[in-house]
C-alpha cells in the first residue's frame, strides 16, 4: 500500500480552511454570553457611568425591560424605560449581590426585516448572594428578547416573567450551625421574593412614579426649569395636542405634463396648413351653400368640362329635378326664377364661349 507524499500547501476540503463560518448577527445567544461577562467584570467602584456604558452596549436607545411575576397580594408588571435600565442592574447588586449572570435553555429564535426575536421558555436567573448570608437563587422563567438586525445587535424588548424560584444553601453552612436553633431559624426564612430582592422591589415601585416624570425630567436637564416651570410647559404642550385639530392626511399634488414649444418652422408650418384648411372649409361651405336643396329643388349641380361644338371646352350643368329633364347653359323652369347657382353656371358658360 503506497502513501503519497505530504503537501505541505494542500488543505483538505473538509478542513477548517474551507468552513464557512457563522456570521455574528445570527448567534443572539452570544450576546448574552457576552453580557454575562461584562456583569462578571463589575467592580465594587463601578460607578452610574459604567452602568451607564453598559446599557449602551447591551439595549437600545428606546428599549423597554419588563417584568412578570405574582406576589402574595396578586400579579405584578412592571415595565422601565432605556433611562431607568442602568439603575434597575445597579440595585441587583446593591441588594448583597455578588454575582449574576443568565442561563439560556432550548431557545428558538424568529427572524424579522429588521429585528430577531429570541423566545426562551426555560431562561434562569442565578443571582450568588453574600448577604445577609451565602445563599444561590435560582430563578425561572420564561425570557423573550427582541434584538435589532444590525452590526450593534443591541436589545430592543426584554421581557422577563417569573414562575418559580429556588433559594439553594451550601451544606457546609447548616452543619456549622446544626446546633444553634437562632440561626438555622434565620437560614430558613427567605431572602428573596420571587427570587428579586428587597432594593429591586422598591426600585420597580419606584419606577411606577419616574416612569411618567421621564418628560419632566429630561426637560428640566435640557432647559434648566424649575419643576414647576416644567410641569406647567408640559401639561400646556399636551393640552395644545388634545385641543388641536387633527391633521388631515397630505393630499398628493397632481404632476401636471408640460406642453412641448414646436419650433418657429413648424410654427409656420402648421399656421400655413391651418390658412390652407382653412379656406378650403370656406369653399366648402360655399359650395354647399350653393346647392339646390335650398331652393326647393330635389337636385344637385353635376359640374363637368365637356367639349363644345366649336371645339372648346365649356362648362355644363346638369340639372335633374326629380328625373324630369336637363339642360345647358343654366336654363331655367318655365314660372321659377333662376336660382343663383344657375346664374353663375350662366355666366360661366357665356365667358367660355367668348374665350
Amino acid at each position: 500500500m503506497s502513501s503519497t507524499p505530504h503537501d505541505p500547501f494542500y488543505s483538505s476540503p473538509f478542513g477548517p480552511f474551507y468552513r464557512r463560518h457563522t456570521p455574528y448577527m445570527v448567534q443572539p445567544e452570544y450576546r448574552i454570553y457576552e453580557m454575562n461577562k461584562r456583569l462578571q467584570s463589575r467592580t465594587e467602584d463601578s460607578d452610574n457611568l459604567w452602568w451607564d456604558a453598559f446599557a449602551t452596549e447591551f439595549f437600545e436607545d428606546d428599549a423597554t425591560l419588563t417584568l412578570s411575576f405574582c406576589l402574595e397580594d396578586g400579579p405584578k408588571r412592571y415595565t422601565i424605560g432605556r433611562t431607568l435600565i442602568p439603575r434597575y442592574f445597579s440595585t441587583v447588586f446593591e441588594g448583597g449581590v455578588t454575582d449574576l449572570y443568565y442561563i439560556l435553555k432550548h431557545s428558538k429564535e424568529s427572524y424579522h426585516n429588521s429585528s430577531i426575536t429570541v423566545d426562551c421558555d426555560q431562561c434562569a436567573m442565578v443571582t450568588q448572594h453574600g448577604k445577609p448570608m451565602f445563599t444561590k437563587v435560582c430563578t425561572e422563567g420564561r425570557l423573550i428578547l427582541e434584538f435589532t438586525f444590525d452590526d450593534l445587535m443591541r436589545i430592543k424588548t426584554w421581557h422577563f416573567t417569573i414562575r418559580q424560584y429556588r433559594e439553594l444553601v451550601p451544606r457546609s453552612i447548616l452543619a456549622m450551625h446544626a446546633q444553634d436553633p437562632q440561626v438555622l431559624d434565620q437560614l430558613s426564612k427567605n431572602i428573596t421574593r420571587m427570587g428579586l430582592t428587597n432594593f429591586t422591589l422598591n426600585y420597580l415601585r419606584l419606577c411606577v412614579i419616574l416612569e411618567p416624570m421621564q418628560e419632566l425630567m429630561s426637560r428640566h436637564k435640557t432647559y434648566n426649569l424649575s419643576p414647576r416651570d416644567c410641569l406647567k410647559t408640559c401639561l400646556f404642550q399636551k393640552w395644545q395636542r388634545m385641543v388641536a385639530p387633527p391633521a388631515e392626511p397630505a393630499r398628493q399634488p397632481t404632476t401636471k405634463r408640460r406642453k412641448r414649444k414646436n419650433s418657429t418652422s413648424s410654427t409656420s408650418n402648421s399656421s400655413a396648413g391651418n390658412a390652407a384648411n382653412s379656406a378650403g372649409s370656406k369653399k366648402k361651405t360655399a359650395a354647399a351653400n350653393l346647392s339646390l336643396t335650398s331652393q326647393g329643388l330635389g337636385a344637385t349641380p353635376n359640374r363637368s368640362l365637356s367639349p363644345g361644338r366649336d371645339g372648346d371646352l365649356c362648362q355644363s350643368t346638369a340639372v335633374t329635378p326629380a328625373g324630369q329633364f336637363k339642360e345647358k347653359h343654366g336654363g331655367a323652369l318655365k314660372g321659377v326664377p333662376p336660382s343663383p347657382a344657375q346664374r353663375l353656371v350662366v355666366l360661366a358658360g357665356g365667358l367660355s364661349e367668348k374665350m
